[in-house]
């Protein structure tokens, strides 16, 4: 059956922004299903944790999350529950005041984050200390809050990662000119 990656953004951003199209693209090479949610009526991460659980119950097959900031902490709290496939974060919004549960507790198979250590929003010793007590695979990279300076690296990391989900090879990438954009 079709896996599902399901992309979830942060605060200030919206549902296809650059790291969720460039990851989006490797999913699609993957021949997964892809959906990114729209939150950006709402800055509640707890309501933004109800809608994807309310959109995961209507998915089948295999379910890969990924989120990034505020979207990130609302993936991890939604894995609690939907126990995915795979859980892939970056810059998670975790240790910080305003939500609910500052450290969510996520279910999956794999847990990969990748963080900055310049990060300006999250503290890397937030995502540290998350990250060693779920012993998942932690990138620590030289670069800030919106990663945007890795986003070649990071492209790669969710390739490889999503190929351990999946357990598939890495697909062929075509020359960058060729892929088509959203």
């Amino acid at each position: 059956m079709r896996a599902t990656v399901c992309f979830c953004h942060g605060r200030e951003s919206g549902p296809w922004g650059t790291k969720i199209r460039r990851l989006a693209r490797v999913a699609e090479q993957y021949g997964c299903r892809v959906i990114s949610t729209d939150d950006r009526d709402t800055q509640d991460p707890e309501e933004r944790v109800g809608r994807l659980l309310d959109l995961a119950a209507g998915l089948a097959g295999p379910l890969v999350l990924v989120g990034s900031s505020m979207g990130g902490y609302v993936a991890a709290a939604a894995a609690a529950r939907l126990q995915p496939l795979g859980l892939f974060l970056l810059a998670p919004a975790v240790g910080l005041p305003g939500y609910a549960v500052s450290a969510p507790a996520p279910q999956a198979c794999r847990l990969t984050i990748v963080h900055g250590w310049d990060d300006e929003i999250v503290p890397p010793a937030n995502v540290q200390q998350f990250a060693a007590a779920h012993r998942a695979v932690l990138h620590l990279l030289p670069d800030g809050h919106l990663l945007h300076d890795q986003l070649d690296r990071i492209e790669r990391l969710f390739s490889d990662f999503l190929g351990d989900c999946l357990h598939k090879a890495r697909p062929a990438v075509p020359p960058r000119g060729l892929v088509a954009a959203f």
